[in-house]
């Protein structure tokens, strides 16, 4: 299905910048998914990352043909130079059905916010149909962890015994000492970040071994850390209200050190990757109500910020980062006077 229209108006401003990071993060996308279809014996997942790769190369290929109907410069992105297809295995079988669904939310973050802002029809049911498709994704991969038992779900807790309402301000009021139990939002969205934060320290696991450059290989090194440090935040969160906490997936990491990405990819990945967990970090903080839970995520967030701000400053000393459609600098066009 084309969403290509016919007349020339231009762009808005939301409209160039959630195509420009939509294409810019699929190109990375079929960049990993074209290295792991290299190495998969499971045919189901194997079905799974062929879909995934498929959509990947149509919202490409879509968004191509809008950025040329409205003369907008094609991103380059991430091209076949990023990968090497002939680089041994990373990642076993069932990591990819955890990447997919982290990818799925990371995408669809993008996609659910696009659909409100963007006013060309055109370019809104381009969106709904990424919403659509992605979300499709999701029920696939997940459909297949629960198969496989390898799903990570949050715990079940008893229903309430009756409708009640909240009396007391010590139900916002916790910092320290016995405070009320996790609610239910809370107890997802630790989970939630939790198996974001999991399946991102096995991904950049892997990264840190096959990373070329020192500097690169140390700044991914301290992304691992910082995924532990959160994991072990979180599951203290869990564990005093007597509540399991996921399991890690290292095991799903090959000892291989023939690295299969260029190091601009895997430091973009991160990037990317660790600025979906900012908006997921704040979305978990908007729900909780209890204040050191909240306080946890604010942390999070900042701790998150300060890295892909460190991220970005290696992309552009090594000029891999590419320049976002912004405004008009009014101050340089009267300098040139």
């Amino acid at each position: 299905m084309s969403f290509v229209k016919t007349d020339q108006s231009q762009l808005t401003a939301a409209e160039m910048g959630k195509l420009w990071a939509t294409y810019v993060g699929n190109t990375m996308g079929k960049c990993v998914l074209s290295y792991y279809l290299q190495h998969v014996n499971d045919k189901e997942i194997k079905k799974i990352l062929q879909f995934a790769q498929g959509l990947c190369e149509d919202y490409i290929q879509d968004i191509e043909a809008i950025f040329k109907q409205a003369a907008f410069p094609i991103p380059v992105g991430f091209t076949k130079d990023d990968v090497n297809l002939e680089a041994p295995r990373l990642y076993e079988d069932d990591f990819y059905l955890h990447y997919l669904q982290y990818l799925g939310k990371a995408g669809m973050s993008i996609y659910s916010v696009a659909i409100p802002l963007v006013t060309r029809k055109d370019i809104r049911d381009f969106f709904v149909k990424t919403l659509h498709d992605t979300s499709q994704l999701m029920v696939r991969v997940n459909d297949v962890l629960l198969s496989k038992n390898a799903s990570i779900n949050p715990p079940v807790i008893p229903p309430p015994e009756g409708v009640d309402f909240i009396t007391k301000q010590s139900f916002l009021n916790v910092f320290f000492g016995n405070g009320r139990p996790l609610q239910g939002l809370e107890i997802a969205h630790l989970y939630g970040n939790m198996n974001n934060d999991i399946t991102s320290k096995a991904i950049i696991t892997g990264f840190v071994q096959v990373a070329k450059s020192e500097k690169v290989r140390q700044y991914l090194e301290r992304g691992k850390n910082l995924n532990q440090k959160h994991i072990d935040q979180m599951s203290d969160k869990l564990s005093k209200d007597g509540l399991p906490s996921p399991s890690l997936i290292d095991h799903l990491v090959r000892p291989s050190t023939e690295s299969p990405f260029s190091d601009k990819l895997m430091v973009y990945h991160k990037i990317d990757m660790f600025a979906m967990k900012i908006r997921e970090y704040a979305n978990g903080a908007s729900l909780s109500a209890r204040k050191d839970v909240a306080a946890l995520f604010a942390k999070c967030q900042l701790q998150v910020s300060l890295y892909v701000e460190d991220g970005a400053n290696i992309m552009i000393d090594h000029g891999w980062l590419e320049q976002p459609p912004e405004a008009i600098d009014r101050d340089e066009v009267q300098a040139g006077h």
